[in-house]
């Protein structure tokens, strides 16, 4: 099947509409994209096309009969496997859940809400094991490839929520987030990827990896459809304490207001004294200030010190939690866990209980220090990944998770919402800057991505699918 039509979730559900588009045509689309290339990239764990095509065929109906539709109506979606579907099989992408634990009984809230919205699911996407690791290597499902160059590493843990994207078997996805993973696989794919305010989408549902740190949220070409996404999702859940009882703006209407007056803090020395980050990347960084910049940005040089202090302990902390999570199976069943997630859980498992008091206190320090810097600001900016996807051969799971996650991991102590978006090609592979808002300003961060997104073309760039064939698993 050809590539889908490049087109936004706003343009799909008005053709839907309006008679011009079949959800049921462009559902049956995507799945024939699946059948040819979804197991040459290892995107998906599970196919949901009977439900797909089901769904579709009531939003056509709808349709016809002229009855409202939802925001999302005929929307191709998928979801990373360890966000619950009633019915559908989840494997968290481990070969520790028992046959019983695969297919939930309940649907995720966040589920709910794409689904009342009038999204069609079209499955259940691969990801890291216990969503544990940046690369997406997985020895027990294989490595999602990335589409871009398939010996290359997806980034995680929701690798096949990213790849999902860039390879279009999907208009949009749910990944989760605890230490980067939506906006690792978002920015070595080429596309745009949010970690929404801590507490804005209910976790319940979803497979935890550190219940203080998780977080799910939307991927997407185009910000304005990650804005679509999150509206469907975003809400105050009773039944999740994570979850915080605030209102929550309105995120797809905040789009129109543009770049022009902003106020963006760019936190430099982050990355230009860094070892591992790319230097060809430093130009394409300083040409997204200077677009910004014209479109009428205000833009200047700011210093946020602590990032590497709260970036370490943040990793001590989630892997503190998850281990606690998973501690009958670190004692009953250690050997099905792979290498590299088990030293880190067990990495988990070691630290004392008054360094991780420490790190309590520090992730305080860090969001005050956050905030300070926002005040008078409406956003900061640093690099996303500080360099683009590297070679499976040449990653090491636990050393290239760090290495990727430089710039991002510390975000989760500060609890704002981050968003990536791309801003460039370094050797034919996408790089992404990162967008950095205040709590429940998630839309004006969005705002910003779809503003620089009208004046450029990086993220409707597509990789070439001839290098997709014979991809060996």
């Amino acid at each position: 099947m050809s590539t889908p039509p490049d087109v936004s979730i706003a343009e799909v559900r008005r053709a839907i509409a309006a008679g011009e588009l079949s959800a049921v045509d462009l559902a049956q689309g995507y799945l024939d994209r699946i059948a040819a290339h979804g197991e040459a990239l290892n995107v998906y764990r599970t196919v949901t096309a009977d439900l797909a095509l089901e769904q579709a065929a009531a939003v056509d109906e709808a349709a016809r009969r002229g009855d409202p539709l939802g925001p999302l109506a005929g929307v191709p979606v998928a979801l990373k496997d360890n966000i619950a579907v009633a019915g559908v099989p989840m494997t968290a992408g481990t070969r520790h859940l028992p046959a019983a634990d695969r297919a939930p009984a309940q649907d995720a809230p966040a589920y709910e809400g794409l689904r009342r919205a009038g999204a069609v699911l079209l499955g259940k996407l691969h990801m890291s094991e216990w969503a544990i690791g940046g690369t997406n290597q997985n020895v027990h499902w294989g490595d999602v490839h990335n589409p871009w160059d398939p010996a290359r590493v997806s980034g995680g843990s929701s690798g096949g929520s990213g790849a999902a994207i860039s390879s279009d078997l999907a208009l949009a996805t749910l990944g989760t987030d605890t230490g980067g993973s939506i906006r690792l696989p978002a920015a070595l794919s080429g596309c745009c990827g949010l970690r929404p305010t801590s507490g804005r989408v209910s976790n319940r549902g979803s497979i935890p990896v550190a219940w203080t740190f998780d977080t799910i949220g939307p991927l997407a070409r185009r910000a304005e459809d990650v804005a679509a996404m999150l509206d469907a999702i975003s809400g105050y859940d009773p039944d999740d304490p994570v979850t915080i009882d605030v209102a929550v703006d309105d995120s797809a209407a905040a789009l129109a207001g543009g770049v022009d007056g902003m106020r963006i803090g760019v936190l430099r020395g982050w990355w230009e004294d860094d070892a591992d980050f790319d230097p060809a990347f430093a130009a394409l960084l300083d040409e997204a200030v200077g677009q910004l910049e014209r479109l009428g940005a205000i833009v200047e040089d700011v210093e946020l010190p602590g990032g590497k202090e709260a970036l370490e302990l943040s990793a001590e902390m989630l892997l503190c939690e998850a281990a606690w999570f998973h501690q009958d199976r670190l004692r009953d069943t250690p050997e099905v866990f792979a290498p590299d997630v088990l030293q880190r859980l067990r990495r988990g498992a070691a630290m004392p209980g008054p360094k991780y008091g420490y790190g309590r206190q520090v992730q305080r320090e860090w969001r005050r220090r956050v905030l300070q810097v926002l005040e008078g600001r409406d956003l900061l900016l640093c690099p996303g990944a500080g360099r683009a996807a590297p070679l499976a051969a040449e990653s090491e799971p636990l050393a290239m998770t760090g290495v990727l996650a430089r710039f991002i991991g510390m975000w989760v102590c500060s609890r704002t919402p981050a968003l990536v978006v791309p801003c460039g090609f370094v050797d034919g592979l996408p790089v992404a800057m990162q967008l950095l808002g205040r709590p429940f300003e998630d839309g004006t961060v969005l705002r910003a991505a779809h503003g620089y997104q009208q004046a450029t073309d990086w993220h409707l760039r597509r990789p070439d699918e001839a290098a997709w064939a014979g991809v060996a698993r």
